[in-house]
């Protein structure tokens, strides 16, 4: 079997370290990408500051395939992930003639102030990523591409680069929900797991009134494997008289 396709995450931002904005771009982004075959493999939260942007993008452009940034290409002093991502890859920032060309029409001239020119700003050589919600663009430079934070924007932008992108297996999820303490399930999910190396085996504890238990999730690229893992699952729970009931992962 190929070689996974893997990406990372750098969302970019102040309000998202203090709080007060929650990201919800990480949870579609992962989605998303498991659709087309890439598994998104590393996500780093980063504030406003051009070293930690500049560091973060090369450590991870050097490791994953993909690199997708959210946030910081706005029209303020502090959207500086333009200047960031130029500088991480060494080269100027330029104003895009057709990024320019498309807001100015937008705006007309009168309304295209030097706060609205700042959005199209990229680094020299980078390839716009369409907008068709607030028509300033993202770009893409190497294999890393430049969003907006705004989940509608960033969501739009991401169908115009589907076919940039090159995926390899898709993960496939199953679950099973075992109603006893996850200790009990330790000795059990580590034979299970060494049986079956090529499946992800995760253990998710969970507490109620009605008392407990764990959703234990078999994940990886290959069906046969996975429906292997849940079968040694229901197996060891019919054999200890253990209740499970087989779930959506």
């Amino acid at each position: 079997m190929s070689q996974p396709v893997l990406a990372a995450l750098v969302i970019i931002g102040d309000e998202i370290l203090s709080g007060r904005t929650q990201d919800s771009n990480l949870a579609y982004l992962a989605k998303w990408l498991n659709e087309i075959g890439i598994q998104l493999g590393e996500v780093r939260v980063v504030p406003d500051v051009t070293a930690d942007i500049v560091a973060a993008v090369n450590a991870l452009r050097a490791r994953f395939d993909y690199v997708f940034t959210t946030g910081g290409i706005g029209p303020t002093h502090d959207d500086i992930t333009a200047e960031s991502v130029a500088a991480a890859f060494g080269l100027p920032v330029i104003k895009h003639p057709e990024a320019y060309a498309r807001l100015l029409a937008h705006y007309g001239a009168e309304k295209f102030t030097e706060a609205r020119q700042r959005m199209t700003r990229v680094p020299e050589g980078a390839t716009l990523i369409d907008n068709p919600v607030s028509i300033a663009p993202g770009f893409q430079i190497g294999n890393v591409f430049v969003m907006a934070g705004v989940p509608m924007i960033m969501q739009a932008m991401l169908e115009g680069i589907r076919p940039r992108l090159k995926g390899g297996h898709k993960v496939i999820s199953r679950a099973v929900t075992i109603f006893t303490a996850e200790s009990a399930l330790a000795e059990p999910l580590s034979r299970i797991q060494d049986a079956h190396p090529a499946v992800s085996i995760g253990s998710y504890p969970f507490f109620s009134n009605t008392g407990g238990g764990a959703q234990i999730v078999a994940r990886g690229p290959d069906l046969a494997q996975i429906e292997a893992v849940i079968a040694a699952l229901k197996s060891y729970c019919e054999g200890q008289g253990l209740r499970f009931e087989e779930v959506a992962a």
